[in-house]
């Protein structure tokens, strides 16, 4: 009988360690799936801001001796935007350039950042799981874009550093705009 007692007794308690561990299982397993998920091609990525026409801003001058790391999307303020790859938030903070902004880690490790929010959305939370075209924030003029019109600054970014987002996002019909 004690031996009974004693194998259901460790029987409960495995049950037990791997109901805990199960959502940490099965978050390493998404995690490591989206890092070797191939990464986005030509036009395979959905619009942040469906419906706002853009130009190709990458590379363009800023202060400082910078280039333009991105494109810039206009878009009345408040507009939510909508995240382009699944993924895991990696940060939600401020910053002097960006302001308000929202990273994700993306599909084969490429980093998607939404810079200068007037706000996040409400119950996004670092570490959660977004899906592509979940809303994570709403345009505005945050951080050194203050002034000027809303838009969203959206950027991608590798190991090695920026890459062009434009010919990787689809364009609304008609082609690209000046935004």
């Amino acid at each position: 009988m004690r031996r009974l007692f004693r194998l259901l007794l460790v029987l409960a308690l495995l049950v037990g360690a791997a109901a805990l561990l199960w959502p940490s299982i099965q978050r390493a397993q998404r995690y490591a799936a989206l890092l070797s998920a191939p990464v986005p091609t030509t036009r395979s990525l959905p619009h942040p801001l469906p419906g706002q026409r853009f130009a190709d801003t990458w590379g363009a001058a800023r202060g400082g001796g910078r280039q333009h790391e991105g494109v810039d999307i206009f878009a009345p303020r408040g507009t939510p935007i909508l995240a382009t790859t699944p993924g895991v938030v990696l940060n939600i903070g401020e910053n002097r350039l960006g302001g308000r902004t929202v990273m994700i880690l993306g599909p084969g490790g490429q980093r998607h950042y939404y810079a200068h929010l007037e706000r996040y959305r409400e119950d996004l939370k670092e570490g959660q799981w977004v899906e592509a075209g979940d809303v994570v924030g709403y345009v505005g003029d945050s951080g050194n874009a203050k002034g000027t019109p809303p838009h969203l600054h959206y950027g991608i970014y590798t190991a090695r550093g920026a890459i062009n987002p434009y010919p990787l996002l689809r364009q609304e019909e008609g082609g690209a705009g000046s935004g």
